[in-house]
Parts: C-alpha cells; sequence; structure tokens
C-alpha cells in the first residue's frame, strides 16, 4: 500500500518521535510512505525548531500570525497535491495540527481516504496556553478537519470522546496510544552497571524524569525529598532534559545540601535515552495533562520501571494501581511525596511493579509496529473503497 505521510511540525521533538518511529513501522510492515512536511525539517537537530517560526511568534501580533498559519494552507496544498499527483498514493495519512486543512482540501479534491492522527485538541489547549486571538476561525478550523477525515485515530480514549462531541461518529474513530519500538527500548537487568556506567554510585535509589522540565511538573518536591532522606538513605534525582525550571532546581538542591544528589543532563539524543532510564528505579510521571498519552511512560514500561504518576483517566487506561504503577491524587503534592517515600522504601515493591508494568506493555502489544497494523488495515479498508468508486473521482 501506497501511503502519503503529511504533517505541520516545525521542530525535533516528541512529535518527530511519533512521526519517525510511525513512518519505520508502516515501513516495515511493507508499505511504501512518502513523507510532505516543512522544507528543511529533515535536516534540523533534535530539540531544534524552525528559526523563522520562532522569529515571526515574538515580533508580529498575534492575529497576524494566525493568519499566516491558516494562509500556509494554500502553499501546503500546493505540495501535497504534487506528491498525490506525483505518487499516487491509496491514502493520506495526516498529523493534525490547528490551521491544517490542506489534507482535507485534498481528500475533496482527488478523492484519495485521509486518515488523521490526533495527538490534543490543540484549540482548547492554546485557548488555554497560547493566548489565540482569532478563537472563531481556529474552532472552525479544528472541527472541519475532524469532520472530514474518513478515519481518525485518538492517543486515549479521554481525547477521543472530545472528537466524538465534535460531530465525529465513534465508528470512525480508533483509539491508538503511543508505543515503544522495542528496537530502541530493552530494560537492562544490571541497573547497578547501568548507574556505574553514568558515574553513580550503583547503590543509591535513582529518581528518575524524562524530558521538558516546567513548573507544573512539581519537581521541587523530588528535592524536598532528597532533603528529607539525606541522612536516612542514599538517593539521587535524574533528569534527563532540560527545561525553564532547572536553574531553579539546582538552585534548591543548593540550598538545602543535596545538589551533590542531582543530575541535570541537558537535552539527550532519542538514541541515548534508554541508557539513563535503565538507571532508574522510580520512574515519574509527576504530572500529565488529562487528555495525553505521554512517550515516556511506555519507555518507563518498557525498560521495567517501577512508575509513579497521578490518578486520571487518560493514564488509567494504560496502568492498574498497585499492579503495574503507584498513582496518587492528581494535583496534591502531598499524594504525590506519599507515593514517592512508599516507592522509595520498598525496593521488592519497585522491582514487582517494573516487571509488571514490561508484561503489561507486552501483552498489550503497546508497539509502534501494533499501531502501524491497526492503521494500514482501515487504510486498506478505505483504499479498496475508494478504488471501487466511479472513473474520475481520484
Amino acid at each position: 500500500m501506497k501511503i502519503l505521510y503529511h504533517h505541520r511540525i516545525g521542530s525535533k521533538d516528541g512529535q518527530y518521535v511519533h512521526i519517525e518511529e510511525m513512518v519505520d513501522a508502516l515501513r516495515a510492515e511493507g508499505h511504501e510512505v512518502r513523507i510532505v512536511g516543512p522544507e528543511g525539517f529533515e535536516q534540523r537537530e533534535f530539540g531544534g525548531e524552525s528559526g523563522l517560526v520562532s522569529k515571526l511568534k515574538a515580533r508580529i501580533p498575534g492575529s497576524i500570525y494566525e493568519l499566516m498559519e491558516f494562509g500556509y494552507n494554500g502553499v501546503d496544498y500546493t505540495r501535497l497535491a504534487r506528491a498525490i499527483r506525483e505518487f499516487r498514493p491509496d491514502v493520506i495519512y495526516e498529523r493534525y495540527n490547528l490551521s491544517l486543512l490542506s489534507g482535507a482540501i485534498a481528500r475533496r479534491r482527488f478523492g484519495v481516504p485521509l486518515l488523521l492522527e490526533i495527538n490534543a485538541p490543540l484549540f482548547a489547549e492554546r485557548s488555554a496556553y497560547g493566548g489565540l486571538r482569532l478563537a472563531s476561525l481556529a474552532r472552525w478550523t479544528e472541527q472541519r478537519a475532524w469532520r472530514a477525515a474518513d478515519h481518525v485515530f485518538a492517543v486515549t480514549r479521554v481525547l477521543a470522546d472530545q472528537v466524538v462531541d465534535a460531530g465525529v461518529a465513534p465508528s470512525r474513530i480508533t483509539v491508538t496510544p503511543n508505543g515503544i519500538n522495542h528496537r530502541r527500548f530493552a530494560p537492562d537487568v544490571d541497573a547497578a552497571a547501568a548507574k556505574t556506567r553514568l558515574g553513580l554510585d550503583p547503590h543509591t535509589t535513582v529518581i528518575g524524569f524524562v524530558g521538558f522540565a516546567r513548573e507544573w511538573h512539581g519537581l521541587d518536591a523530588v528535592i524536598e525529598l532528597l532533603a528529607e532522606y539525606r541522612d536516612a538513605r542514599s538517593l539521587h534525582f535524574l533528569l534527563v532534559g532540560d527545561g525553564p525550571v532547572t536553574e531553579a532546581l539546582r538552585n534548591q538542591a543548593e540550598a538545602v545540601g543535596v545538589a551533590d544528589r542531582v543530575t541535570v543532563t541537558g537535552v539527550v539524543d532519542r538514541d541515548d535515552v534508554q541508557r539513563y532510564v535503565n538507571a532508574f528505579d522510580v520512574a515519574m510521571l509527576p504530572n500529565v495533562v488529562a487528555y495525553a498519552s505521554p512517550l515516556k511512560l511506555f519507555e518507563y514500561m518498557a525498560c521495567g520501571k517501577a512508575i509513579i504518576a497521578p490518578d486520571q483517566p487518560n493514564l488509567g487506561e494504560i496502568l492498574t494501581n498497585d499492579h503495574d504503577a503507584v498513582l496518587f491524587e492528581p494535583g496534591s503534592r502531598d499524594a504525590f511525596k506519599a507515593a514517592m517515600r512508599r516507592l522509595i522504601e520498598d525496593d521488592p515493591l519497585r522491582a514487582r511493579l517494573g516487571e509488571a508494568a514490561r508484561a503489561s506493555l507486552i501483552s498489550r502489544d503497546l508497539s509502534w509496529a501494533a499501531n502501524a497494523r491497526r492503521v494500514a488495515s482501515i487504510a486498506e479498508e478505505l483504499g479498496a473503497g475508494a478504488a471501487g468508486a466511479a472513473p474520475g473521482a481520484r
């Protein structure tokens, strides 16, 4: 099957990981995949974003920038239409982005079935955090894009319910959580050796976090725990990534006398993430948005780590409290610290949870390969229907 993968991602971050893994998984299943996206995207380094986009956001009024986002459809449609004529795909697989309607237009113009992958309700997200100026336009484009798709893939049931509320029939929605590439992530049975390779004490208990650390993650509570256990237990906080709060965390650790127990790696190449995660004893998701399917969750599970996470519906789709994770009351600092103390002090519990987490991942086949098979199955059905349409429909 010929699949045209369409996106408008400008930065190489977790979104890029999702794109690359899905494309690789589809190709591994024997499908021919061609990618259509912003020019120069593939040449950027991991963690980098478009400098032009950043400058525009900083220098022009928000309403003008949003009109330019909408206007990008004209440029993108020309590129997409050219690819359709040259490649003659069976389906278009698009990663949803706010104001992006060129895929829906191409579907209508060429009769090629459109599969839409939705990772977040971007209208609601940007309304809350990004200060949308042209809210009516953004809402209209989101609903238009969602309804125009022949089939929607949502990363959580919570998100799928929002898509239903926007007017998409449940029969046209499939929930495909993010997954894992087992070639990249596997447990290291010798956790002490993994710690040693990173220059850590092999006997210390490592509390780990992967990602871009922000204030709302509440990671300052981990520094408080390091100070609390300073004389009672050897602990180390390993933050694999960077973020706007890392300097404050370092200052806090210095102030309470545990600076030598905190490591912030900075941005790490995605191929190096596993060697850090393998050194974790406790793997944290301290705060997660209500509709997300966090990539790091599946990486933690694949490496067999004891996971701590908020007890909320989207994570409950994957994790079960006291079976393959310890879940705590969302938003409660006291509940988070109590759950952390439990994991810090109970070595057998950590081992049991880690084994169960990996077993859950494998038994449910939470992998990119499985997601690719689900996508291909529906694509084949839709492609067959399009092939049987009236002459001239494509």
